[in-house]
Order: C-alpha cells, then structure tokens, then sequence
C-alpha cells in the first residue's frame, strides 16, 4: 500500500507548512505530491521552499500564483488594475528572497502530471489540466464544469487543487475528483466553516485494489507566529495578510480596497519603478 500527502496552496505560510509537515512526518507516508501556489503573500520564501525539497516530492506542479511570482519578479505583469500591483509588489518582495536557481525550479515544473499507481491512473493538476487559473472548478460549480477536469484524460482520479476548499465528487462518468484544500488559506463561504482556520491536506492511500483510503486532515497551528514572522519580514500588505490569518478572508480581488493600499504606501510607483528597470 502507498500512502500519499498531498499539500498546495501554501501561499507562503510558513508556521502552517511547518505544522502540516510535523503532522505528516508523524503518519509515516511513502509520498508528498506538491500542487502548488507555494508562495506570496505571506512572509516565507525560500526556507519553504528547503522545506518542501526535505520531503523529497514525487510531484511538484506548478500554480497560477507561483506563475504570477515568475512573472512579477521578472517586471512582465501589465498594470492594468490595483490587483496587478498587488501582485507584483508581492512578487518583487519574494523574488528577492529567492536565487535564479529557485524561480527556474518553480519555472520547471508542469502544471499537469498523469502518473500510474497500483491499478489507478491518476491526474494531478493545480487546476484544469490545461489552465491553472479560473473558478471553473470552484466546489459549488455544475457537474459538467467537473467533468472537463479529466477530459481528454484517460484516468481513473483527479487530484487538484486552487479552491482552497477540500473536497472529494464525482465526475458524470463516476470518477473520483479530489481536492486536498488548503495549507495556509483554507477558506469557505459557510460561516461555521470559515472560522476553522486549521492548516488543511490529504491523506491518499493506495493498495493493489484499488483506492485504500482518502483522508482530510486539519492542523492546528499558532497564527500569531505567523504573524509575528510577517511582521519582521515587513511584507507588503501586511494588514490585509494579518485579516487574512484571523479571519481567513482574502482581498485579492477587491480593486477598490488594493487602489487605497497602493496609493497609501506608494506602491504603484515602486512597481513601475522596478519594471522600467527591468527592461
């Protein structure tokens, strides 16, 4: 029997990885799939990173966020909107933490991977096989948005990630489709839901007859460290990363709200800055 940790979407949460790993290292696992969305906005950047290597993944897949890292870092973000800043000012924060060798690493690495275990044909992806960003498989879409998850994929499961939500469905043809949820942004409309601020994975067991097993774990973690190391890194958008810990809600979207942060701590202008330089 394989037994398999799948993690993603650390976002750069540094004090829940470090739980999520203590946790797994105690369950014995033969695996650790990476989906990822690894870094930003929170303060860890290269130690996550040594920490994720440590593992030893069988898997690393590469996240929109973790795109929008190699993009930002690199000045090629067009600024067409306040979250366009936000990430970019996020991506020049962590890009300077992190070595060439580093970010060709993220580069590298697929956003789709079919991999063969026991009897079972597996897809892994961060989000749609062919697209790593969108809420096309957001939990509460149609089934037959869940059904272009393996389309064109000869697979028994697929595993993805981006969602931040666990979660484990059917596609119309029964194939199971899971979700591992979140590291360090577990999120959920439901209020009751929401309030569980745990650092979130999956249990995948494999034996020769198939599927032995699926588990959803949680781990607590001490969110006021997280913050104290957020607050001695300095990182942009500290405020809105200290709401995000205490409440689990993210402002990543929310034009309005990133405009007054920009204009506040001048960081358009950095920005710009920082890409005429890059030029």
């Amino acid at each position: 029997m394989a037994k398999i940790a799948i993690i993603s979407d650390i976002h750069g949460n540094l004090t829940a990885l470090e739980a999520v790993i203590a946790d797994i290292k105690a369950k014995a696992v033969d695996e650790v799939w990476v989906l990822g969305d690894i870094l930003m906005p929170g303060p860890g950047g290269k130690q996550i990173l040594e920490l994720l290597h440590s593992l030893q993944p069988t898997v690393f897949i590469r996240g929109n966020w973790d795109d929008l890292l190699l993009h930002g870092s690199a000045g090629k973000i067009e600024l067409t909107k306040p979250s366009h800043v936000y990430f970019s000012k996020l991506a020049m924060a962590c890009g300077q933490d992190l070595g060439q060798a580093e970010l060709e690493f993220l580069a590298k690495n697929p956003i789709q991977q079919t991999l063969r275990r026991g009897p079972l044909t597996i897809s892994v992806s961060h989000n749609l096989p062919d697209l790593n960003y969108g809420q096309k498989l957001y939990p509460t879409r149609p089934q037959t948005d869940f059904d272009a998850v393996l389309a064109g994929i000869s697979a028994d499961l697929a595993v993805y990630a981006h969602v931040h939500h666990q979660l484990m469905r059917y596609t119309t043809a029964e194939q199971i489709v899971l979700n591992p949820g979140s590291v360090g942004e577990p999120f959920c409309d439901w209020k009751k839901f929401q309030a569980d601020l745990r650092a979130q994975y999956a249990l995948l067991e494999i034996d020769d007859a198939g599927i032995g097993g699926i588990a959803f774990c949680k781990v607590a973690y001490d969110h006021q460290k997280e913050l104290e190391l957020a607050k001695k890194a300095n990182i942009p958008y500290l405020k809105l990363y200290e709401k995000l810990l205490t409440t689990g809600k993210v402002y990543t979207h929310d034009q309005e709200l990133l405009a007054q942060y920009n204009e506040k701590y001048g960081y358009e202008q950095e920005v710009r800055a920082y890409q005429n330089k890059m030029r």
